[in-house]
């Protein structure tokens, strides 16, 4: 026992000497991964409140799922639930929880576990309620309608026949994770269902445990001794550290500071793809880039003055340069590989174009608009190349360039008027994005939908929100296909979305690393089968 303390100490000192000099050439530990990424839009790290990349990244380490997914395959396969069932009706769920499962706390995983989990989520209503909610559970109901009738058994009813795979699908996001009952409700404050702790702690039974978090600085994670597969798990502890300049990313990848960089620009992983010292694994993400027009704004909610907009902006160009390797032209809002995806790509530039629907929409001298992005160096050049094509036209566009965090609070609250951001998809199925991107079931102020891409804008999705609503129930497959393309076109000409990219993750890592998975298309990333051979 004194030889493992000892050698934790050693390596949390470790750490925090690279944490204290960036560009010490220190050696990582063996058994820790050590990450340079921007964590900067990380907001909290409670799974029923947290909706970033960066923070899902950590929450799917850190918690399970009923129905969890193959780091390899990325396929759906029993998690703390071992079956599952449907009623004939489709409306009623069943879950026999998987046996001898524990918490991070030694407290044994129950269905009342899964069922204050699911519930909670609701009653918060968070950002990520919708994902759960979407099956007709309100915090009014969700406590009939989802039910622990014994330790291992959980009901959910929903209030349509959904296809089965779409809840199963849902369950997988990280609004699905199950947290510890008992330890959330003992450090709750008030009404908040342990929201505020476990904002900046963990409760879960996932390969790690939240050891830290200093907002814009780090994360640590260290390895749950009671993580069912615990004996397999070679990483001990991964430290996540906040570096916002890739190529301070590049410098700390070379020196042997850290294992891996996640968001090292085109330029910089071109000048090391052929370094003996580094590898490159490239991977299609779920990921897209987007610009929206707030419908708020009276310039922005001319349908003309947006369809210009979306021939004023130079696609090929951006993604032959600026984002080359690591985005290629995407312009519908499912991602390549999940059902329904289009390949479409109706809009280039054509300023002549632009300038005539300017002309026609009132506004031949152009005007002046603001765009809201995230401090990160890919998207300032990317706005910036905008920003000259725009100009062409005669749209003055100025750059609002913020923290990550700071720019998702403006955008959730419909404070912007044109965005540059990015969306995943949190689980894989369709409707994940139809339903954020292309249905609006209340476009008020008072309904706060701030999960919702379409009520973020002010769109009221008229046209496709009940196509959204019949596909999820349809249960033909090649209908609902249909009905997705569909949806999608109609989207390309009529909304505010302007889709831009579809994301390849390039992550740069020494060449001892093995097993890392960024999450393909439809999950986040997977740090527990991660290997580091002897260098």
């Amino acid at each position: 026992m004194f030889h493992v303390r000892t050698h934790l100490l050693a390596s949390t000192v470790l750490l925090g000497s690279v944490l204290a000099t960036p560009l010490a050439l220190a050696e990582t530990p063996p058994d820790t991964l050590v990450i340079a990424t921007s964590i900067d839009d990380m907001i909290s790290l409670d799974p029923a409140q947290s909706f970033e990349f960066s923070g899902q990244d950590q929450i799917n380490n850190i918690y399970e799922t009923l129905v969890e997914l193959d780091p390899e395959t990325l396929t759906p396969i029993p998690g703390l639930a071992s079956e599952w069932s449907v009623s004939e009706d489709g409306m009623t769920f069943t879950f026999t929880m998987t046996e001898g499962r524990q918490f991070a706390s030694g407290n044994p995983v129950r269905a009342q576990d899964a069922a204050f989990s699911l519930q909670r989520v609701v009653k918060l209503n968070q950002t990520p309620s919708f994902v759960i909610g979407q099956f007709g559970l309100t915090p009014e109901n969700v406590d009939q309608k989802v039910r622990a009738t014994d330790d291992r058994t959980l009901v959910i009813e929903t209030d349509r026949p959904f296809a089965a795979t779409f809840l199963y699908n849902a369950l997988t996001a990280e609004a699905g994770s199950i947290v510890d009952m008992e330890t959330v409700a003992a450090n709750a404050e008030g009404e908040d269902f342990g929201n505020a702790w476990l904002s900046r702690n963990s409760a879960g039974s996932g390969p790690y445990a939240l050891r830290s978090w200093s907002p814009n600085e780090s994360v640590i994670l260290e390895a749950n001794p009671n993580w069912h597969r615990a004996g397999d798990l070679v990483m001990q502890r991964v430290f996540i550290r906040h570096v916002l300049e890739p190529a301070t990313q590049r410098l700390l990848l070379e020196a042997g500071d850290v294992d891996m960089a996640r968001n090292m620009t085109p330029t910089d992983v071109a000048a090391i793809r052929d370094n003996e010292g580094v590898k490159i694994e490239d991977n299609l993400r779920g990921q897209l880039y987007y610009v929206s027009a707030n419908q708020k704004n009276e310039i922005l909610a001319n349908p003309q003055v947006v369809e210009a907009l979306k021939y004023a902006i130079d696609y090929q160009g951006m993604a032959d340069t600026i984002v080359n390797g690591t985005n290629v032209v995407h312009q519908s809002f499912l991602p390549a590989g999940f059902l329904g995806a289009i390949e479409d790509e109706p809009f280039s530039l054509d300023l002549d174009r632009a300038r005539t629907l300017l002309t026609e929409a009132g506004y031949p001298d152009g005007f002046e608009i603001e765009m809201l992005i995230r401090n990160e160096q890919e998207r300032i050049d990317i706005s910036q190349a905008m920003q000259g094509t725009l100009a062409q036209v005669g749209i003055t566009m100025s750059i609002r360039s913020v923290t990550g965090a700071e720019a998702l609070s403006i955008y959730r609250a419909r404070n912007h008027e044109l965005t540059l951001q990015t969306w995943g998809p949190d689980y894989p199925d369709p409707h994940t994005n139809a339903s954020v991107f292309a249905l609006n079931p209340d476009n008020s102020d008072e309904a706060q939908l701030t999960g919702n891409l379409a009520w973020r804008n002010a769109y009221p999705a008229t046209e496709t929100t009940p196509m959204v609503e019949a596909a999820v129930v349809e249960q033909d497959e090649a209908t609902r296909r249909g009905m997705y393309e569909e949806m999608q076109r109609i989207s390309q000409q009529s909304s505010p979305f302007i889709i831009l990219f579809q994301r390849i993750e390039q992550t740069a890592m020494q060449p001892n690393v093995e097993g890392f998975t960024a999450g393909g298309a439809v999950a986040s990333a997977f740090y527990w089968p991660v290997t580091k051979t002897p260098q």
